[in-house]
């Protein structure tokens, strides 16, 4: 492409700073380096992970260019790239897949040593690819898809087939599949059980789409949001419940539902009373409690070690529990067969102008 090796000039989304609004902005993207791939971006998601970065949940360095949900083209490549090409439609990775750490090597592993929890905001070589105004601009979790073109590390990047359709597939790169791994990879839910989902967002929807393709028998969506209950419905929950709606804990109102027989909870809120609920509220002596809702930084949770002692199971999951380069182009290829759809998880479509708008909506 006649781009290659040249700076790009495009449009992006740069917070300035903390809790202040998107900025559209003309940016510039450098050319990659080696090992990394520049991407034309096709269509982005917006995430309650990236507004923590807005609100200062997470740790981010300012300017920065968030999004991390995305679907796109690989416009150019830098040296030593073998994985993609020019011309490939992608999905960009949060959770890198490098191959060779620890817990790539592991089949039970996930979180590679490439991911950036700690918001250092570069790349691999420690640099940005990003300036705007003549600043640099930092990257966020290896990925900054709200621009119309960005660089990651080819850890960083999948090729997925490419009659998959961007403005649809985008979700896979962050909710559809950290939800319905959760039920299917994490807790691997059995066919015939009885689930608790709490928190009924794209996420939450998404663990309850992954329950009901794993068979479960019932499955209890909750959420103080009772408008919330239509889609969760919709997409295979039995039955909703708001804890609103009654006076005692909500892992006794479950105990009651089920006559004692919840397999598999769910937290995909993110806070902590949160997560020590759905962890009571699963079977005292064989359940097993998912955390899929990122936890607020720099907090710590105290719970009752009784709860895990009689037998119940503890787990955390970040994106589904899934090895991104080898796992997202095969859900790709379920959701173009027809395994699930993702009409209920998509309420709006926008230009990427009115991005502010969306995090309004959410």
């Amino acid at each position: 492409m006649s781009s290659a090796g040249k700076v790009i000039k495009c449009k992006a989304a740069v917070l300035w700073g903390l809790k202040q609004p998107f900025s559209i902005e003309e940016v510039e993207v450098a050319p990659p380096k080696a090992c990394e791939v520049r991407i034309k971006i096709l269509a982005t998601g917006i995430c309650r992970t990236d507004e923590h970065a807005i609100s200062g949940a997470m740790t981010t360095k300012f300017p920065v260019i968030v999004g991390h949900e995305a679907t796109g083209v690989v416009e150019s490549i830098g040296e030593g790239v073998t994985s993609v090409k020019p011309g490939d439609k992608v999905i960009p990775l949060f959770l890198p897949q490098c191959g060779k750490c620890s817990s790539c090597i592991n089949p039970n592993g996930n979180l590679c040593v490439k991911a950036d929890v700690t918001g250092k905001g570069v790349l691999s070589d420690g640099t940005t690819r990003f300036t705007c105004k003549g600043k640099p601009v930092y990257h966020f979790m290896n990925t900054s898809t709200f621009s119309e073109y960005t660089v990651v590390d080819e850890s960083s990047v999948t090729k997925i087939d490419a009659n998959a359709p961007p403005e649809k597939v985008c979700l896979i790169g962050c909710g559809f599949s950290t939800g319905y791994g959760a039920a299917m990879k994490t807790a691997k839910v059995t066919p015939g059980s009885t689930c608790a989902v709490f928190g009924l967002g794209g996420v939450g929807l998404s663990v309850i789409m992954g329950c009901k393709s794993a068979g479960a028998s019932r499955i209890i969506g909750i959420d103080l949001n009772k408008s919330k209950f239509e889609k969760a419905k919709a997409v295979g929950a039995t039955e909703c419940i708001s804890p609103k709606d009654y006076t005692k804990p909500i892992s006794e109102v479950l105990s009651e539902m089920t006559d004692n027989s919840v397999g598999y909870t769910f937290e995909v809120v993110g806070r902590l009373e949160t997560m020590i609920d759905a962890l009571a509220s699963c079977h005292l002596s064989y359940g097993t409690s998912v955390v899929v809702g990122a936890p607020p930084s720099s907090k710590m949770l105290t719970y009752d070690p009784m709860l895990l002692f009689t037998g119940r199971t503890w787990k955390g999951c970040v994106f589904g529990g899934w090895k991104s380069k080898d796992d997202l182009p095969k859900i790709v290829t379920d959701f173009l067969a027809k395994k699930f759809d993702f009409d209920e998880l998509i309420t709006h479509v926008l230009p990427f102008n009115e991005i502010e708008e969306g995090f309004n909506l959410l």
